[in-house]
């Protein structure tokens, strides 16, 4: 299976549901099954690294940050199973690629968060405090216990 988690420039928020995704896939034995990877809307910051409080908030967690940013494109809708949007604007621009209204390998990462009410988005810390970083982990964190849980199923059908 492999999953692409998306969100506008890829140094804050994907590549960190995509280090607490890996982490949970290793835990649970899961890791060689799923291929994970994660890119941006837009190509502003690719070769880079995660934003620099985005690593030391992962850092905190025991997740490591290796990823360079790179730009979605409309062929990686095809080299996914998944492919995990942060917030609306990421589902609408995902969306638009794939050329019709509802991509069924396109989903909101906070959907697989059954605490979460419907539409919650995962928000952007960029401009915002430290806080926000850690806010983003622990949504991650939820969601991704939902999305393995997913994952499960999926593999064992």
């Amino acid at each position: 299976m492999r999953i692409c988690f998306v969100c506008m420039g890829n140094i804050c928020r994907s590549p960190t549901a995509e280090g607490v995704m890996a982490k949970l896939l290793a835990d649970s034995g899961l890791a060689d099954r799923v291929t994970l990877d994660s890119a941006g809307t837009g190509a502003w910051h690719a070769g880079e690294l995660p934003d620099p409080r985005t690593r030391a908030a992962a850092e905190r967690r025991g997740l490591e940050l290796g990823h360079r940013a790179r730009q979605f494109t409309r062929h990686d809708l095809d080299q996914f199973d998944l492919v995990i949007a942060m917030d609306r604007d990421n589902l609408r621009h995902l969306t638009l690629l794939a050329g019709k209204r509802d991509h069924p390998a396109v989903r909101m990462l906070r959907s697989f968060d059954p605490t979460a009410p419907a539409g919650a988005e995962v928000p952007d810390p960029y401009a915002g405090g430290e806080d926000g970083f850690e806010k983003v982990l622990d949504q991650c964190e939820r969601a991704c216990e939902g999305l393995l849980a997913h994952v499960r199923g999926r593999l064992t059908a």
